[in-house]
């Protein structure tokens, strides 16, 4: 009866926590476990964005031209030195055409995995240098830099993979 009692109150404080961290479980790009989303800042986890994310997986982000200002200049900081100014690849691979180091990337979900926990080789995990809200804003960026076969797009829903325009460097730089 003891266990009884102890098992009904655990499970009163976990489960209000878990169903506020969000329906989906989050796991490490290399080693497959979960990711501990608390270690993110406070500032950023209460946007609507980043609340529907952790609900469905799904980033409203991804196309949204007007947080582009914004997604560009935290990859500039936090990205574009290992994986280039346009996302063409340098220490880190590219990260705008249809080749994936980790498949998983090709949702926003894996991407973001990847960005939060880490991965192998140098890429370290973001969660101290980029809130949640940013990093949903760096995948959109990532995703507006792709150079590739929209139909390929995985990330992409059937409506915009209409409308995509694959980035073109030249046209952003002038």
């Amino acid at each position: 009866m003891r266990f009884l009692k102890v098992a009904l109150i655990v499970s009163a404080v976990i489960v209000p926590t878990v169903s506020a961290v969000g329906a989906i479980q989050f796991y490490h790009t290399v080693e497959g476990t979960p990711l501990d989303l608390s270690y993110a800042p406070d500032e950023g986890k209460d946007t609507e964005a980043v609340k529907h994310f952790l609900d469905t997986g799904e980033n409203i982000y991804t196309g949204d031209e007007a947080i582009f200002p914004e997604g560009e200049s935290l990859y500039l900081t936090a990205c574009s030195g290992c994986h280039g100014h346009y996302a063409e690849g340098k220490l880190g691979p590219g990260l705008n055409d249809d080749y994936w180091t980790y498949t998983k990337n090709e949702t926003d979900k894996g991407l973001f995995e990847t960005i939060y926990g880490g991965a192998s080789g140098m890429m370290g995990p973001q969660y101290s240098n980029l809130n949640l809200d940013e990093m949903l804003k760096v995948v959109a960026w990532i995703r507006h830099l792709y150079q590739g076969d929209p139909k390929k797009a995985k990330w992409l829903t059937p409506e915009q993979r209409e409308t995509f325009k694959p980035f073109d460097p030249k046209a952003h730089a002038g």
